[in-house]
């Protein structure tokens, strides 16, 4: 029982995966053929090895040949691109910097399918333990900044106690390398619920946050 008490201790650490969840997947595991198990394993040692983080943004990806890309999307040279599919794409308005927490924040934004903007993961928020934001992409921030000319930033963090201290710590550090008349900071509308979180949105409310944001 070592094994698979261990493989539980391994599950309990997934996100919201709780210890009877975990010894579910388990035994499903336990069960499970050799073949689905090699699957499982080789798809995850692929995860490690293949993706990886966009130069700009931080969105997880796997490099893609620039070559097979349509003719609507910005040449980068020959080769594989440290940019992801929407940093590379040249459709999208260069002007709209959005920032979220995590990548599945990104993703449900861009389910939405209404912002036409680029992106740049935080990496987290504040948390009672560490207030000074050491854990995050601040200082990535303000260097992307720097390089280039965005006319809107929105703060689009979740509407958490952790979330709107986070706001409060990246709009000043906005405010440092940006003239406020030139470039606008907006933040969502709070037609999010409080307390909840980007992830488990529904479309039309993200929809909404996003056009009455200010």
């Amino acid at each position: 029982m070592d094994s698979i008490k261990k493989l539980k201790d391994l599950f309990v650490k997934f996100p919201t995966i709780g210890s009877r969840t975990a010894g579910r997947f388990a035994f499903y595991l336990l069960h499970a053929s050799k073949q689905e198990v090699d699957d499982l394993v080789k798809a995850m040692q692929e995860l490690k090895n293949n993706v990886k983080l966009c130069a700009f943004c931080f969105n997880p990806h796997e490099p893609f040949n620039t070559h097979s890309t349509s003719s609507g999307q910005a040449a980068q040279g020959k080769g594989e691109t440290n940019l992801c599919h929407i940093c590379f794409d040249a459709s999208r308005n260069k002007e709209l910097l959005c920032i979220v927490e995590k990548e599945t924040d990104l993703l449900s934004i861009e389910n939405t399918k209404q912002y036409k903007g680029l992106y740049f993961i935080l990496g987290g928020t504040l948390t009672l333990r560490k207030t000074d934001g050491a854990n995050l992409r601040i200082e990535e921030l303000k260097d992307r900044i720097k390089k280039s000319s965005f006319s809107e930033i929105i703060i689009a963090l979740n509407p958490t106690p952790e979330g709107k201290s986070t706001s409060v710590l990246v709009e000043r550090a906005l405010k440092e390398v940006i003239v406020p008349t030139i470039f606008k900071i907006t933040h969502l509308a709070q037609g999010l619920p409080v307390g909840g979180e980007l992830e488990y949105a529904d479309q039309e409310t993200l929809e909404s946050a996003f056009e009455g944001r200010k």
